[in-house]
């Protein structure tokens, strides 16, 4: 099994209400992707950033295995949420472990 972590940081114009509606939006395009994508056995967005955190939301997506992470990236629904996140957000961080 394959965990892929991925963090962003909103557009800094955003506004608190904007980056309220654009979190719950990714949270539900991103979280639908379970039962679309093969060999992605779970996904969770988070949206409530902690005092700690140096991104504004994160998703942990655990995979069947590597082959399933590569098949991932290029499949159209992913596609289509990725699109939704990269319209509000400025960077990405990820992790990937096995």
């Amino acid at each position: 099994m394959v965990t892929h972590v991925v963090g962003w940081n909103f557009n800094p114009e955003l506004t608190a209400q904007q980056r309220e509606k654009a979190a719950a939006r990714i949270k539900t395009a991103l979280e639908a992707l379970v039962g679309q994508v093969p060999g992605l056995l779970t996904m969770s967005v988070f949206t409530q950033k902690q005092p700690s955190s140096q991104r504004d939301l994160f998703l942990v997506s655990t995979h069947t295995d590597a082959a399933a992470l590569a098949a991932y990236a290029p499949h159209p629904a992913h596609q289509a949420a990725a699109a939704i996140v990269r319209e509000v957000t400025c960077d990405r961080v990820c992790l990937d472990g096995e």
